[in-house]
C-alpha cells in the first residue's frame, strides 16, 4: 500500500504521514527533506541556491544514510529548499530516489508536494492537506518559537504566501492536489482529529479497491 500524502509548507502533512506509517506499519520519507539537504549543500559550499548545475549535482550525489536532520529544520532552510526545488533538473535527479523508496514490497508513506501527481500517481491512496495560510503561519510560528527562533508572526505569514506562490507556480511538478485526492482540512482540526480523518480517508480508498 502506498500512501501519497501532498500539501502546502505547515498544512499538517508531515505530521499525519508520520503517524499513519506507524499506524499501517509503513516505512515514512518526508520528501521535503531531500530538498533541504540539496540547499544545505550549497549553503555549506557559499553557492548561490540558483546554481542549476551545482545544485543538480548536489541532488545527484546526496548521502541520505548521512543527513543531519536537525541541520535541515527552521524558517532558513525552508525557504532555501523552495528554491531549489523550484529547479527541474533537480526535481528529475531526486525522482528515481523517491520512486524507489516507494516501490518497497510493503508499501511506503510518503509527503510532499508532488507525489500523488508525479512520484506516485498510481498510489493506493493520495491525501491532500491544506489549511488557511493564516492557521499554517500560527503553526509554523509555534514552531519556530519552541526552536529559540524568535521571527515575527507577520513575517512567518509572509514567508508562507511566498512559497505557496513560487511551489504552485513552477512549471515542473506544480503544487495541485491530484485529480483523485482525497482533500482533508486541517485549518479547525487537532492533530488527532486530523489523524482520524486521514485513517477514515485511507480505509475509505482501500474499501474501493478491494
Amino acid at each position: 500500500m502506498i500512501i501519497a500524502i501532498d500539501g502546502p509548507a505547515a498544512s499538517g502533512k508531515g505530521t499525519l504521514a508520520k503517524r499513519l506509517a506507524v499506524h499501517y506499519g509503513l516505512p515514512h520519507l518526508d520528501t521535503g527533506l531531500l530538498y533541504r539537504a540539496v540547499a544545505r549543500t550549497l549553503l555549506d559550499q557559499g553557492s548561490p541556491l540558483d546554481d542549476e548545475a551545482l545544485a543538480v549535482k548536489a541532488a545527484q550525489s546526496l548521502d541520505l544514510g548521512h543527513l543531519d536532520e536537525s541541520r535541515l529544520r527552521g524558517r532558513e532552510m525552508g525557504e532555501a529548499a523552495s528554491v531549489v526545488a523550484a529547479i527541474p533538473p533537480v526535481r528529475a535527479a531526486l525522482v528515481a530516489w523517491q520512486r524507489q523508496f516507494a516501490s518497497r514490497p510493503e508499501g511506503a508513506v510518503l509527503d510532499g508536494r508532488d507525489i500523488g501527481t508525479v512520484i506516485c500517481p498510481d498510489a493506493t491512496v493520495k491525501i491532500f492537506v491544506t489549511a488557511s495560510a493564516e492557521e499554517r503561519a500560527r503553526r509554523r510560528h509555534r514552531e519556530l518559537a519552541g526552536r529559540g527562533e524568535t521571527t515575527p508572526y507577520e513575517e512567518v505569514l509572509a514567508d508562507i504566501r511566498k512559497r505557496d506562490a513560487r511551489d504552485s507556480g513552477r512549471t515542473t511538478a506544480p503544487l495541485v492536489a491530484a485529480h483523485d485526492a482525497r482533500l482533508l482540512d486541517t485549518t479547525n482540526l487537532g492533530i488527532e482529529q486530523a489523524f482520524q480523518a486521514a485513517v477514515a480517508h485511507v480505509e475509505a480508498a482501500r474499501r474501493e479497491q478491494a
